[in-house]
């Protein structure tokens, strides 16, 4: 029984965790030249909300055309304004994924300045944008408006339109995994890896869809790639102390505190384990650390009690 109840207390404390970050968002992407395709470095962008409340950052791309945003709240919609020397601005409407990156490239027309001084229309102006990045955008319009089929659909066709489309791939593996479409995940991430090599975030999805196909070994393999995770080392660590696996579970509440060492429930976990194991210096040591971070935590009381039986 106390053993269950120090797993559903974490599941808890995770969960309040995650409510308090959740809220952000991530916009990343390239700007290039709708004619050349070429990245263009210093271009203005502006983001401005246009709901809730106001809310304005600027940015500039670097030298590879490229830039990035931290959004505090992704919960509502933002206007992102991208301007340049010689290139017709472009404003587009976006709302961004919760906890996650949305990618976004764009292409700029560009035109003289005299041209545009006399009233002529642009050259540059008529040519067309490339199909593959239209199809993108619109359907990275459609995944964060929850449309996912539709989504998929456009990612598929800007994906068929550029053979090295790696953003293409890793959309359409986030958008397979977010459908249940394990498989295809995996097919869309390796991909992108063949393109991009190392990538965290396609890690990550090849981890989880290889678990979900059955694929344990492949999965673990993916799971090693990522960075050390307190959250799921302690949630691993629970279960094993449920089974009754003592010695399996504590390397891997090390491993926690080694990633995170202010996770009070970790130490506070390991001390109950050595309690068991009739280490009472190690549990005394991880109690009273547990008793430091998290001096009126729903396991203090107890906590104080065990530490009178471990002097």
């Amino acid at each position: 029984m106390r053993k269950t109840l120090a797993l559903t207390s974490f599941a808890f404390m995770v969960v309040a965790a995650n409510a308090f970050a959740g809220a952000e968002g991530r916009l990343a992407g390239k700007v290039t030249d709708a004619t050349t395709h070429q990245p263009i470095a210093g271009v203005t962008i502006k983001m401005d909300a246009v709901e809730g409340h106001t809310v304005h950052q600027e940015t500039k791309t670097d030298k590879s055309g490229e830039y990035k945003f931290l959004v505090l709240d992704a919960t509502i919609q933002y206007n992102f304004t991208y301007s340049a020397n010689g290139y017709q601005s472009v404003t587009d409407k976006l709302k961004l994924k919760l906890g996650e990156v949305t990618t976004h490239d764009v292409e700029l027309v560009s035109g003289s300045a005299a041209a545009a001084k006399s009233g002529e229309v642009p050259k540059a102006a008529a040519a067309k944008p490339d199909p593959a990045i239209v199809a993108y955008n619109e359907g990275a319009s459609l995944a964060n408006e929850g449309k996912n089929a539709e989504a998929i659909a456009k990612m598929e066709e800007a994906a068929a339109g550029k053979a090295d489309f790696s953003a293409a791939y890793q959309a359409l593996a986030r958008l397979y995994v977010r459908t249940g479409a394990y498989p295809k995940a995996i097919e869309a991430a390796n991909k992108s890896l063949a393109i991009t090599g190392d990538d965290q975030d396609m890690f990550a999805v090849l981890a989880e869809s290889y678990d979900k196909t059955g694929q344990k070994d492949k999965a673990a393999e993916y799971r090693k790639k990522l960075p050390a995770d307190a959250n799921s080392l302690f949630n691993e660590a629970a279960k094993l102390i449920n089974d009754g696996k003592d010695n399996q579970a504590e390397p891997l509440l090390k491993q926690a505190i080694a990633a995170n060492d202010k996770m009070a429930v970790a130490y506070y976990e390991l001390g109950m384990l050595y309690v068991r194991t009739g280490k009472n210096a190690d549990a005394k040591t991880n109690l009273q650390k547990y008793l430091e971070l998290d001096p009126n935590g729903k396991e203090a009381n107890t906590a104080k009690e065990m530490l009178k039986y471990v002097k």
